[in-house]
C-alpha cells in the first residue's frame, strides 16, 4: 500500500519513509510510526510522520 492516504496510516505502523535528505535517491527508511504529522487527510507526495528513531518523512509504503 501507499502511504498518500492518511486513513491507512496508524500509530504503531510499520512504513517505508523517505527522508528530506533522502528523496533524490529515493532511498527509504523503515520503522514504526510514533506520531502522523500531516493534518489532511491525503498527500500526493505522502504522509508526513515521525518514526520511533526521531526520523521524520513521507510515507512511500506501509509494510504491515
Amino acid at each position: 500500500m501507499n502511504g498518500t492516504q492518511r486513513t491507512a496510516i496508524k500509530i504503531g505502523s510499520s512504513v517505508a519513509i523517505v527522508l528530506k535528505q533522502d528523496q533524490r535517491t529515493g532511498r527509504l527508511t523503515e520503522g514504526i510510526v510514533q506520531a502522523i504529522l500531516t493534518k489532511s487527510p491525503n498527500h500526493p507526495h505522502g504522509i508526513k510522520v515521525r518514526l520511533e528513531s526521531g526520523e521524520v518523512g513521507r510515507v512511500k509504503e506501509i509494510l504491515d
